[in-house]
């Protein structure tokens, strides 16, 4: 008998959702019904993944409650989309400071839902993806520790993207041959851009995940390079201090009034109180 808790099926409330039916089966069909995504696009289909809370913070910046689960209520629903995204892409992205944050956890379907780990393997091998997705980090200063474990490893192939200046302090650290670290400039911030062309140049595929944070969205949705957009609206309010920041969604940009982004409702699915929502975005003017 497992000893996690069965997970309820969250209520499509709205879809009109593009793209081919995902091949899903066992507990993630029984828990999550139909869902589509694009299969097979050239340049790759690239979608964020967030969670926010009702007053729109996406991060507590409290030591040891800075994770997406604390915002999230640590809600199995959420995290078995979490785990869902991530079994069907060719690579999650994320930011350094994101990394620090979940230090020590892959970005692998297990990971936030073991207990799904053989419905997610399923799936991956009926969308004909064999290996683990890359597991991409986005540090323009080169400021990670790559004695953790997880780069020596080898259980999934990780690409760090860095400046030139930031690969000189990374070269005096060690890593494993899992690892590769590519400079994509001399230094400066890494605009989404080069980041998104360097992957495809090393890890490929079809369909990219973004999973933070909100100064890396921001870039994502300034280029115009963000096809989708699922966001977890969790029903709590964590309130903001005038002597502690507390992030929002998008953070290091300004888009409206003057070049605001818009997008477009795709799906509401509901979990009790919980809101799964899916956007696609619009070009800036549309």
């Amino acid at each position: 008998m497992s000893r996690y808790p069965p997970i309820s099926p969250v209520e499509t409330l709205f879809a009109q959702e593009a793209g081919e039916p995902l091949p899903l089966s066992g507990e993630l069909a029984r828990i999550f019904g139909l869902l589509r995504l694009p299969r097979q696009r050239t340049p790759a289909h690239v979608i964020g993944n967030f969670v926010m809370t009702l007053d729109g913070v996406v991060a507590l910046n409290i030591a040891g409650h800075m994770s997406g689960a604390d915002i999230s209520g640590f809600n199995r629903q959420d995290q078995a989309l979490v785990g869902l995204l991530r079994a069907v892409a060719d690579a999650v992205i994320i930011g350094a400071g994101t990394m620090r944050v979940e230090e020590g956890h892959l970005l692998t379907p297990e990971d936030i839902a073991p207990d799904l780990e053989a419905d997610y393997r399923a799936l991956r091998e009926k969308l004909g993806k064999t290996e683990a997705a890359w597991n991409v980090i986005v540090s323009a200063r080169g400021r990670l520790n790559l004695e953790q474990p997880l780069f020596h490893a080898g259980r999934v192939p990780i690409l760090v993207v860095t400046t030139a200046r930031g690969l000189e302090d990374l070269r005096k650290q060690t890593w494993g041959p899992s690892t590769r670290v590519v400079a994509v400039q001399e230094e400066g911030a890494i605009s989404a851009s080069a980041l998104l062309r360097t992957i495809g140049e090393v890890c490929g595929g079809h369909l990219w995940l973004l999973e933070g944070g909100p100064r890396l969205l921001g870039d994502f949705l300034q280029e115009s390079v963000l096809d989708e957009l699922f966001l977890t609206l969790a029903p709590q309010i964590a309130g903001r201090a005038d002597s502690s920041e507390r992030p929002g969604l998008v953070a290091g940009k300004l888009f409206a009034p003057s070049t605001p982004r818009w997008s477009q409702l795709t799906a509401v699915r509901r979990s009790e109180s919980h809101l799964f929502l899916r956007y696609a975005l619009k070009e800036p003017g549309v």
